[in-house]
């Protein structure tokens, strides 16, 4: 079992739901179930699916869960375009946080690369 709280990916998604939940605040009323509940649940799947991973008995199942969290990364930068197309989110905000969720996406692809060839 490996502490998730020592994984830069782990702090760094953790940090990127936060944002995303303080952003997702200032979206319409009309979106409460819709795009807002999409792109926190998709945000908060990275961290948590890390931080699951790290609570199995192998690098092999750690893995299988990075590469879920990798999954919900790119729906999370696709919720975060449809919000920037849609108005919700300023360019800045869109550009910063986007960037940051490729970060993400290209850390959990290598630590996903990483388990899978010491396992």
């Amino acid at each position: 079992m490996k502490d998730y709280h020592n994984l830069e990916v782990w702090k760094r998604a953790h940090a990127l739901v936060l944002n995303l939940y303080k952003l997702s605040k200032s979206f319409p009323d009309e979106e409460r179930y819709g795009l807002t509940s999409q792109i926190r649940r998709s945000a908060a799947s990275v961290p948590a699916n890390s931080a699951e991973g790290c609570g199995r008995l192998s690098d092999r199942e750690l893995a299988r869960f990075v590469e879920i969290a990798h999954g919900s990364a790119s729906e999370t930068e696709y919720h975060l375009l449809l919000a920037r197309d849609l108005g919700y989110a300023d360019v800045d905000s869109h550009y910063r946080l986007a960037d940051e969720v490729s970060q993400i996406t290209r850390m959990l692809g290598a630590l996903s690369r990483k388990l899978r060839s010491d396992s």
